[in-house]
């Protein structure tokens, strides 16, 4: 028998990171406030789960000025999609147990 947790990414191991891939795919991009307000993190704590996602290249951040406030936004990457995607499919396949 197969093992079924084969095919989970550790990346997404961590409900913070599970939480901002799921609006990171959802949206187009999120504001680092909206992201910490939604997921009811400290600024910390978030930026520490960005940059692991960043650094594993499934999250690209884009800064800019609005007037003369920094505005941090984030996406989800092409590659942090797929994987992303495939971490869901995996998961469901545990529930539905599917091999």
């Amino acid at each position: 028998m197969p093992n079924p947790i084969r095919n989970l990414n550790k990346a997404f191991d961590n409900r913070v990171r599970l939480g901002i891939m799921a609006l990171l795919m959802v949206n187009d991009r999120v504001d680092f406030n909206t992201l910490k307000d939604t997921l009811e993190v400290t600024d910390g704590n978030l930026a520490s789960h960005l940059s692991a996602l960043e650094l594993s290249g499934y999250v690209t951040v884009q800064k800019q000025f609005l007037g003369r406030k920094p505005n941090t936004t984030y996406s989800a990457t092409e590659s942090g999609r797929t994987s992303f995607q495939e971490h869901i499919d995996a998961l469901e396949s545990i529930i539905k147990k599917e091999p």
